[in-house]
């Protein structure tokens, strides 16, 4: 379908989408947004109203473009077009600014940082960020750094997660988190070590664990390490459990670039005793591969983060591949619920703040970071959704992305010349959900991911004298369901895990 829109003409595509039924128009939006040739975009411009469209459209052509393989300075002026000066839907406006982030960082990879519309792309998202007066506003311009993931605005970064409040402080680390080890300079270290160790105020213990993860990943210093597990002894038994473990884990993996410091710390008995490893908490933090190549390794994470009596404060299950030192996260989705501390009657650690009662998730796709989903804000809100609740889940990412776009003419010694086109789909179809029963003391979440992976190979040699064609297509799909149930109204907390894969037809 892209192939045929490539020859196409705007009034063709234009007529096209507008005579299409609705149930078709998604798959269109898509398809034309990954063909991206003038005619096409042209065509997208004059159709996509942002004043009158439904929200579930807009948001597919915000995604799509944000998933862009090699997106065009083009595709990144529409979306500037489309949201400059516009009243939208909070949504919309949303998945908007963090498809820009994506797409300034796409184009700088491609060595396009110099084109004037990245530069307003980027000055779109600061000079929002400076004036952005509520808090989830200010969260959603530092994802789209964290998507953009430009070293010039590591400063600004810096200083949203030193002085924010929690959930700027936690969007800020996180963001940072997402930059290659050559820009984790020693001042982020210096700021990441002064929020661990609460040098200039009390942090959540969250946004804590997100520092000390930035100085245990990124080339860490012997000080650093035994600085980490010192301060374990001072810390709750849940938080101490899961950081000690982080540390256990980095031992076992082979590519963890901490690993031979780790092994060295781990010699001197003054750190490792049982004093130090012997915490009973039921936090935990699991890290293992689950395909190695030559090439490549695919890894499945999954970090529980639970509060002294006994509830999930937070979740992360993480599908990332590593080739040639470099870190790829296909998939990450992340639960976290907060200021249930006073729900359950428990107490604050001295000089902690108490948060609003919350539950959200926030996910990440073939690194593309996605705009949090809030289940519940305040007690109100929890009480509506326990009795009003659908029982459906919420549809997290649903939609088809062209992953490879490769065409290539080769030059033979005998003087003819070989086509190669390569091109590869993904159809996706993501959902997650979090049901919290406060009479029956249990919380249950559930990711859903399905997928489709089509590739498409083609090699043609043409001659006057001789014609030649190989072609290869290829097809996969695969569906994995991860699902937690905790019941808390008993002592010890009762917990089940299940990570289900279906077959995987490959043809």
């Amino acid at each position: 379908f892209i192939q045929m829109l490539r020859s196409a003409k705007k009034r063709d595509v234009l007529q096209m989408l507008r005579r299409a039924p609705e149930e078709m128009r998604p798959f269109l939006v898509e398809a034309a947004v990954a063909t991206q040739s003038v005619a096409s975009l042209a065509a997208l411009s004059d159709f996509l109203d942002f004043s009158k469209e439904p929200n579930s459209l807009l948001e597919k052509f915000l995604y799509t473009a944000a998933f862009s393989p090699r997106p065009s300075g083009e595709l990144l002026h529409l979306v500037l077009d489309k949201l400059d000066g516009k009243q939208l839907a909070p949504e919309t406006w949303e998945t908007g600014i963090v498809a820009v982030g994506s797409l300034v960082g796409k184009l700088c990879q491609q060595k396009l940082c110099g084109l004037q519309v990245v530069e307003r792309g980027v000055e779109t998202i600061l000079r929002g960020l400076r004036g952005a007066k509520e808090e989830p506003e200010v969260v959603i311009y530092l994802l789209a750094l964290g998507n953009a993931k430009l070293p010039e605005t590591i400063p600004t970064l810096l200083d949203h997660a030193e002085n924010g409040p929690t959930a700027v402080t936690a969007a800020a680390t996180s963001a940072l988190q997402r930059f290659p080890v050559p820009h984790i300079s020693s001042k982020v270290k210096q700021v990441m070590r002064r929020i661990f160790h609460q040098k200039r105020k009390s942090y959540d213990k969250t946004c804590r664990l997100a520092a000390a993860e930035i100085l245990l990943h990124n080339h860490p210093s012997p000080m650093d390490v035994i600085n980490i597990l010192l301060a374990t002894s001072e810390m709750d038994t849940e938080t101490a459990t899961f950081l000690l473990l982080k540390v256990q884990n980095s031992l076992r993996d082979h590519h963890h670039l901490a690993r031979n410091i780790m092994k060295e710390i781990m010699g001197d008995p003054r750190i490792n005793n049982y004093n130090f490893f012997s915490k009973v908490g039921i936090s935990s933090s699991f890290s293992g591969p689950l395909t190695v190549t030559q090439d490549l390794i695919s890894t499945f994470g999954l970090d529980l983060l639970f509060l002294e009596g006994g509830f999930l404060r937070k979740s992360v299950s993480d599908f990332s591949l590593l080739s040639h030192g470099q870190r790829f996260r296909a998939a990450q989705v992340t639960f976290e619920a907060q200021g249930m501390e006073s729900m359950m009657g428990e107490n604050l650690s001295e000089g902690e703040e108490e948060p609003e009662l919350m539950a959200g998730m926030s996910a990440t796709f073939f690194d593309v970071q996605l705009r949090p989903i809030v289940f519940f804000q305040g007690y109100t809100d929890l009480m509506a959704k326990v009795l009003l609740s659908s029982g459906e889940p919420t549809s997290v990412v649903k939609g088809n992305l062209l992953l490879v776009d490769h065409h290539q003419v080769i030059p033979l010694q005998s003087g003819l010349q070989v086509t190669v086109k390569l091109q590869g789909g993904l159809g996706l179809d993501i959902s997650a959900d979090m049901d919290v029963s406060v009479w029956e003391q249990e919380l249950k979440t559930s990711v859903n991911a399905r997928g489709s992976l089509a590739m498409d190979f083609q090699a043609e040699l043409d001659s006057p004298y001789l014609q030649a064609t190989l072609r290869s297509q290829t097809e996969v799909e695969s569906s994995i369901h991860f699902d937690t149930m905790l019941r808390f109204s008993s002592s010890p907390v009762l917990m089940c895990l299940q990570l289900r894969e279906e077959q995987v037809p490959y043809r």
